[in-house]
């Protein structure tokens, strides 16, 4: 095995972290080197120091186990200690190392895991995307750095709190602290800002360990998400968003692992496009989503195509088909017969519900938004093109270049699926399903609408 170097742009960050700072943050585009170099640092530290405890904290613990506890830890150990061997506890989760020390995994979200974890103190708390985790828990966590941990007869480990993260927008505690020098919420200047370092790292600047396709990829992002993903810029606050990027990755599905389904509907949002010359008409919205047995929506596929009603048709009723879906829903308004009739034409006796389009699409985003907020709206997988237009949109309107089709089709599948947070519509006793009255009674409304 090659023996292990830092790149040009780790040795840099190692610098700017080896300082006399407490908190020494590392934030840049996506696979740039951050979350290698700060998991290298905890385990140095823990070597460094025998019997110390460090802690590495993450919003959600899935997350946390995916990325680090399953990925990040055994390469770092693997290649930069080889000859130090580990035990992970996968009932505590914390690795035990030869010289007692242990570094501990924990996720916000896990009331009870969280509880153990604070319950004791650490000389290391390192936040990993930090961009996810509230202020709050950011808070909390650091009253549990505390532990003086010796190294030498005599000598002690300073206390360090370690962050990374790919930039999001500047309203964020993370930005104001480390890139402004304030007080998130008093906005005045840090009382000791030389205990707040940082260091910029980009994918451009870690080419050496990443693939040329993955390079494309980023190139190829929409200009909003190429300036995070790619750039690491932290953005410009859009005044008065209804979504927010954090919410997509903070409870986006990645590894396909969804609960059994209670109801999924397949969700159309009809335009003018026919199968030629339509390359000036807008796509045909298309949504798959479910709600779950643990009461979340889950938006499983985003399947809007630029096509005529016969292939739409088609796309429709078989991602019908394949989900087993329950219903599909199509606005009145905008050609709800006609969607009406190409779906049941292209699979006779499909269960069709419309919806009518009462109010602007800012306000019919606006309870959509708050769901996502609660973490009861969850994403399968990344869907680029569907959050981009969900990110355009504001209390004052829809501030996106093109129709947001996509995301219409979304706010129309969430609303059927959440009949509760919107207006009550009117419509004839006759039209409704048997099944769909079912759902908009006091159970749903009392288990899924109250967690």
């Amino acid at each position: 095995m090659a023996e292990f170097k830092l790149t040009a742009k780790q040795e840099e960050a190692q610098e700017v972290l080896a300082g006399s700072a407490t908190h020494g943050m590392l934030f840049g585009g996506s696979r740039s080197g951050k979350t290698f170099l700060l998991v290298r640092n905890v385990v140095l530290r823990a070597l460094k120091a025998p019997r110390s405890r460090h802690c590495i904290l993450r919003f959600r613990f899935n997350h946390i186990k995916a990325s680090i506890i399953l990925d990040t830890f055994p390469k770092v150990m693997e290649i930069c200690f080889p000859g130090v061997t580990f035990n992970l506890s996968k009932t505590d989760w914390f690795v035990a190392l030869p010289n007692g020390s242990e570094v501990w995994f924990g996720g916000l979200d896990d009331k009870e895991r969280t509880e153990k974890i604070l319950g004791q103190e650490y000389s290391t708390i390192y936040f990993n995307e930090c961009s996810q985790i509230p202020q709050s828990s950011h808070d909390i966590a650091m009253t549990r750095l505390a532990q003086l941990a010796e190294t030498t007869p005599g000598n002690f480990l300073t206390p360090r709190a370690f962050y990374d993260m790919n930039p999001t927008n500047k309203m964020h505690w993370a930005y104001k602290t480390f890139i402004q020098k304030i007080e998130p919420e008093t906005k005045k200047p840090l009382s000791h800002p030389e205990n707040f370092v940082n260091c910029k790292m980009n994918p451009e600047d870690n080419t050496e360990n990443l693939s040329s396709t993955y390079m494309q990829t980023l190139m190829a992002l929409s200009p909003r998400l190429r300036k995070r993903f790619l750039l690491g810029e932290f953005a410009d606050a859009t005044n008065n968003a209804l979504f927010d990027d954090e919410n997509f990755e903070l409870w986006r599905v990645t590894d396909g692992v969804v609960p059994d389904m209670v109801r999924i509907v397949i969700s159309v949002d009809p335009s003018g496009a026919g199968d030629t010359n339509n390359a000036d008409n807008d796509a045909i919205g298309i949504v798959v989503a479910g709600i779950g047995t643990d009461g979340n929506c889950y938006i499983m596929e985003d399947i809007t195509v630029k096509a005529g009603p016969a292939t739409w048709g088609r796309v429709v009723t078989d991602a019908y088909d394949r989900h087993e879906a329950d219903a599909v829903v199509g606005e009145v308004n905008y050609g709800g017969a006609m969607v009406k009739h190409v779906i049941q034409t292209a699979r006779p006796r499909t269960n069709f519900r419309k919806v009518t389009a009462t109010r602007g699409k800012a306000v019919r985003a606006e309870p959509i938004s708050a769901l996502y907020e609660q973490g009861k709206v969850r994403h399968v997988g990344y869907m680029r093109d569907l959050e981009d237009e969900l990110s355009a949109f504001t209390t004052n309107g829809y501030i996106g270049e093109n129709s947001p089709n996509r995301a219409d089709a979304l706010i129309w599948a969430v609303s059927e699926l959440f009949p509760g947070i919107i207006k009550p519509r009117k419509e004839k006793k006759s039209e409704e399903s048997a099944y769909s009255r079912s759902y908009t009674g006091q159970s749903m409304n009392n288990s899924w609408m109250g967690a």
